[in-house]
C-alpha cells in the first residue's frame, strides 16, 4: 500500500486517474476546466451517481416491503407499518446532519467508498429478518433505522460533487447527481415487487415464505438484490474517485453556516421540495392501500419517484437558464394547487373517490418536487457567492477575492449538505402525518391541509427574499 504522500499529486500529473488526492483545483478558470477539470469532474460525477442510487434504494426499502409483511405472517398493524416506512427517513435525516461535514474532513473518495459499503448491513439483515415470521417487530425497527445510512449518503454526495464543478455548471451537476441518484427510490419500488416473486439466488438465499393466498414470496430478495451492486459501487468509488485538497476544511470553518440566515431559509424551502419528494415516496404506497384497498398500489408506486427523479435532472439545467428563484416560486404555487387536487379525488364516508385522479395529482406533486429539488440547490451557491462578493472591500485584490470564493464554496457545500438533512425530515413527517390523520380523523384531509399551509409559507419566503424586485438575494 502506498503512503498517503505518494497519492498527493497535482492534477497536471501525467496519470490523473492515479492522483487520488488532488491538491490544485480551479474549476472557475476556463483554461483549467477545459484542459483537465471537466474530465475529472465528470468521472467523479458518474461514479457518484450509481453509489447514490443504491443509497436511495436501501433508504426506501421499507416503502416497498412494509405492505407485504402482513401477507407472510407478520402481525403488524397499519400504524406499525407506517412507522417502518417513516423511520428510515427520520434516521437518514439525522445522519445527514453529520454526513454534511464529512467530505471536507475525510475526502470525497474515501467517504463515498466507506458510506456506500455501510449499506451492506441493513440490506443483509433485512434478508435474514423477513425469512422468519417469528422475527420480533423491534428487529424491523432496528433495520429501518439502519436503512437511514442510505439517506445520510445524499448529504455527503451532494457536498462532494459541488466542489468539482464551476458555478455555471452546478445546477446541471447537482441535478444529475441527485436526479439520477433519486431513481433509487423508483428502482426499489419497481424491483422489489419483481424480485420477491421468484428464487433470485436459488437455494443460497433460503426458501420462500407462503402468503395467506398460497402464493410463495421470497422477501429476502428485497435486501439481497442490492448486495453485489453495493460492493461494486464501493470498490469503484475507492479506486476511481478523487479527494480534493481544496474541499478540505475544519468543522469550525463549516459551522459558520449556523449563523447564516439564508442557511435556515433554504432549509425551510428544501423541506418543501425534497421533503415532499421523499415523504410522498415513503407514504404513497401505504396511503393508497389504505384509501383504495381494491387497488394494487405497488404496481404504480414507482411512477411518482421515477418522474420526480427525472425532473430533478432536467430541473437543474432549467434553473441554470431561468434562475433558481423563479423556478422555485412556480414549483411551490403548483404544489399548493396539486395538494388541493388530491383532496378532490379522495374517497368520502360514503365511498367513491377516484384512484386515477388521486394518482394523477400525486404524479404532478412528484414532478414539481423533482424540479424544486434542483432549483433550490441551484440557488444556494449563487446566494453564498453573492454574499461573500458583496462583503469584499472595493479595493480587494486577487488573493482576497480568491479567499472569498473559497469561503463561499465551503459554506455553500455545507449548506447543501445541511439543508438536505433538514429537508429529509419530510420523509418522516409526511407518512406519519398521513398515519396520524387516518388514525384520528379517518381520512387524509387534515394532513393535506397542513401541507397546503406549509407550501404557502414557502411561496412567501421565495418571493420576499429571492424573487421580488429589491429582494435581498435575487437568484
Amino acid at each position: 500500500m502506498s503512503s498517503p504522500g505518494s497519492e498527493t499529486r497535482s492534477v497536471s500529473s501525467a496519470a490523473p486517474r492515479a492522483a487520488r488526492q488532488i491538491e490544485h483545483w480551479d474549476p472557475e478558470n476556463p483554461a483549467f476546466w477545459d484542459s483537465q477539470g471537466r474530465r475529472i469532474a465528470n468521472r467523479n460525477l458518474w461514479l457518484s451517481i450509481p453509489a447514490l442510487l443504491l443509497a436511495f434504494a436501501v433508504w426506501m426499502m421499507f416503502s416497498a416491503i412494509a405492505v407485504s409483511l402482513p401477507r407472510v405472517g407478520f402481525n403488524f398493524d397499519t400504524d406499525q407499518l407506517f412507522w417502518l416506512a417513516a423511520l428510515p427517513a427520520l434516521s437518514g435525516a439525522t445522519l445527514r446532519i453529520f454526513y454534511s461535514f464529512m467530505v471536507p474532513l475525510f475526502g470525497g473518495r474515501r467517504w463515498t467508498a466507506i458510506s456506500t459499503a455501510s449499506l451492506l448491513l441493513p440490506a443483509m439483515w433485512l434478508a435474514f429478518a423477513v425469512a422468519d415470521p417469528t422475527t420480533p417487530y423491534w428487529h424491523f425497527v432496528a433495520i429501518a433505522v439502519l436503512c437511514g445510512l442510505g439517506g445520510g449518503n445524499f448529504a455527503s454526495s451532494m457536498s462532494n460533487i459541488s466542489f468539482f464543478f464551476p458555478k455555471a455548471r452546478q445546477g446541471y451537476a447537482l441535478g444529475m447527481n441527485a436526479g439520477l441518484g433519486n431513481l433509487g427510490v423508483s428502482a426499489v419500488q419497481f424491483v422489489i415487487p419483481l424480485v420477491t416473486g421468484f428464487a433470485l439466488f436459488g437455494s443460497l438465499a433460503g426458501g420462500p415464505q407462503t402468503a395467506a393466498d398460497g402464493r410463495q414470496l421470497f422477501l429476502q430478495n428485497a435486501g439481497l438484490v442490492w448486495v453485489p451492486f453495493i460492493f461494486a459501487a464501493a470498490v469503484a468509488a475507492w479506486f476511481g474517485m478523487n479527494d480534493l485538497q481544496a474541499s478540505r476544511s475544519s468543522f469550525a470553518e463549516q459551522s459558520v453556516i449556523f449563523r447564516r440566515k439564508h442557511n435556515w431559509l433554504m432549509c425551510w424551502l428544501y423541506v418543501g421540495t425534497f421533503g415532499s419528494f421523499i415523504g410522498f415516496s415513503a407514504g404513497f404506497p401505504m396511503l393508497s392501500k389504505t384509501l383504495f384497498p381494491g387497488v394494487d398500489a405497488l404496481k404504480y408506486a414507482f411512477l411518482g419517484p421515477l418522474v420526480g427523479a427525472l425532473m430533478r435532472s432536467a430541473g437543474g439545467a432549467i434553473a441554470d437558464r431561468v434562475g433558481g428563484a423563479l423556478l422555485t416560486l412556480v414549483v411551490f404555487i403548483g404544489m399548493a394547487v396539486a395538494v388541493l387536487g388530491v383532496m378532490v379525488f379522495l374517497p368520502g364516508t360514503a365511498g367513491g373517490g377516484s384512484f386515477g385522479g388521486f394518482l394523477a395529482m400525486f404524479l404532478l406533486l412528484f414532478v414539481l418536487s423533482g424540479v424544486g429539488n434542483a432549483s433550490t440547490f441551484r440557488m444556494i451557491p449563487v446566494i453564498f457567492r453573492a454574499g461573500h462578493e458583496r462583503a469584499l472591500p472595493a479595493d480587494a485584490d486577487a488573493s482576497q477575492r480568491a479567499a472569498a470564493l473559497r469561503r463561499a464554496s465551503i459554506e455553500s457545500a455545507a449548506v447543501i449538505g445541511f439543508s438536505s438533512a433538514i429537508g429529509a425530515y419530510g420523509g418522516f413527517f409526511i407518512p406519519k402525518s398521513f398515519g396520524s390523520s387516518l388514525a384520528l380523523t379517518g381520512g387524509a384531509e387534515a394532513a393535506l391541509c397542513g401541507f397546503t399551509v406549509f407550501y404557502l409559507s414557502c411561496i412567501a419566503i421565495t418571493w420576499w427574499w429571492y424573487f421580488r424586485r429589491g429582494a435581498e438575494c435575487p437568484c
